[in-house]
């Protein structure tokens, strides 16, 4: 998926000195249907891995969080 030119928004929840936080932008694109999908990178490696959500699998996520599901305490 290319993600060339995509507006990236940074967490406001990270750290603006050594960069570790998250980024994420919303895409035109498909996967699984949808119109646009939601893509996540860490804001520290711009180029390195980024997950990509369908709005649905978003939602999940976003509420798992949320949740308290994915706590390593």
């Amino acid at each position: 998926m290319d993600l060339t030119g995509a507006d990236w928004r940074k967490s406001s929840h990270g750290s603006e000195e050594d960069g570790s936080c998250i980024e994420v932008a919303v895409v035109p694109g498909s996967k699984e249907g949808s119109d646009y999908v939601i893509a996540m990178r860490n804001g520290k490696d711009p180029d390195g891995p980024t997950l990509i959500f369908t709005p649905d699998e978003w939602r999940a996520f976003t509420a798992g969080v949320q949740d308290g599901e994915f706590d390593l305490a």
